[in-house]
């Protein structure tokens, strides 16, 4: 238990020099910044795989960046539906980030609760193992054979919050609640925080999973400190490549082969033993390949219409209620 406190006091020391430094004003992250934010978050992430390797072995280590490298990787995906998120709620730019600081948050407690839990029934019951492996299976083949895109409409919480909440008509700065005569309402930018976070949940039911099936055997403490790392670095990750997701067009190809990868390490874990450098080679050469490939065959240019509900969308929040 003492790890976990002091890891999750550490971590928070972490977010507040953050903020302190980087983000002590609303502002616009601009890309080198957020270049430089996620290069320091990376450097963490390795360094307290170096402290793992001290604090209990090697083989914790290597468990630990494989699980964080698999959340990395598998979080990319989150980032496309963050940025259609922003985009159909229009979303200020510099108040983007708060938004995203909050979220990382509430993700932490969510995939807290969710990791102990999936962690502690995969040990009481090891066969939960093959419904997990085959669901990850079957999200890597929807993921090659589906290009659906993420739609916000889909939501239940801004359904819920269309029908039930009252919500400002307009964004109050940065903030979440705001005082219209003399009645506190929320604004939409507590709509869309809750529909990011209501959305990562339902990403965790995939990549949590898949960082269960490469930490061997299964470690609670693992499971989150890997995925605590990727998540926190998850905001400065989006400003950086935000402008360049479009350009990622196989990337798609590379997160499927790697669920299916996991998945089947996983349905066949009771006969074969995968040690853990060709689970780290594994998933760092689908992420290169996937990313090679898309900046060697480039996406071919196509006219898109404006969509009108991009243009209507934050109207659509702003005057439910």
């Amino acid at each position: 238990m003492m790890e976990w406190v002091a890891f999750n006091v550490f971590l928070i020391v972490l977010v507040a020099i953050d903020l302190g430094i980087f983000s002590r004003k609303a502002h616009v992250i601009h890309v080198r910044e957020a270049m430089i934010r996620s290069a320091i978050w990376v450097a963490v992430a390795f360094a307290f795989a170096g402290f793992m390797w001290w604090y209990q072995s090697k083989h914790a280590a290597l468990n630990y960046i494989n699980g964080y490298l698999v959340e990395e990787v598998l979080s990319v995906d989150n980032l496309f539906v963050m940025l259609i998120i922003f985009s159909y709620f229009q979303v200020p730019r510099n108040n983007q980030h708060r938004v995203l600081l909050w979220g990382i948050f509430g993700a932490l407690v969510m995939r807290g609760v969710f990791i102990v839990c999936g962690v502690e029934l995969v040990q009481r019951f090891h066969w939960l193992l093959y419904p997990l492996g085959a669901l990850l299976v079957y999200t890597a083949l929807k993921l090659l054979v589906s290009e659906e895109q993420y739609d916000p409409e889909h939501n239940w919480f801004l359904r819920f919050s269309r029908r039930y909440l009252p919500i400002t008509k307009t964004y109050d700065k940065d903030h979440f609640f705001s005082r219209v005569d003399g009645r506190w309402m929320i604004t939409p930018l507590f709509v869309v925080l809750w529909v990011i976070n209501t959305t990562d949940l339902l990403f965790a039911i995939d990549s949590v999973p898949a960082v269960i099936g490469v930490v061997k055997p299964p470690d609670a403490f693992i499971v989150y400190s890997s995925n605590a790392f990727a998540i926190v670095g998850l905001r400065s990750l989006y400003f950086a490549l935000a402008g360049m997701m479009d350009a990622f067009h196989f990337l798609r190809y590379g997160l499927a082969a790697i669920l299916a990868f996991v998945g089947i390490k996983m349905l066949v874990d009771a006969w074969v033993d995968i040690p853990n450098w060709i689970v780290l080679t594994f998933v760092g050469g689908s992420l290169a390949i996937s990313i090679g490939a898309s900046l060697l065959f480039k996406k071919p240019e196509q006219a898109q219409p404006e969509d009108a509900s991009l243009s209507t969308a934050g109207e659509q929040v702003e005057t439910a209620g």
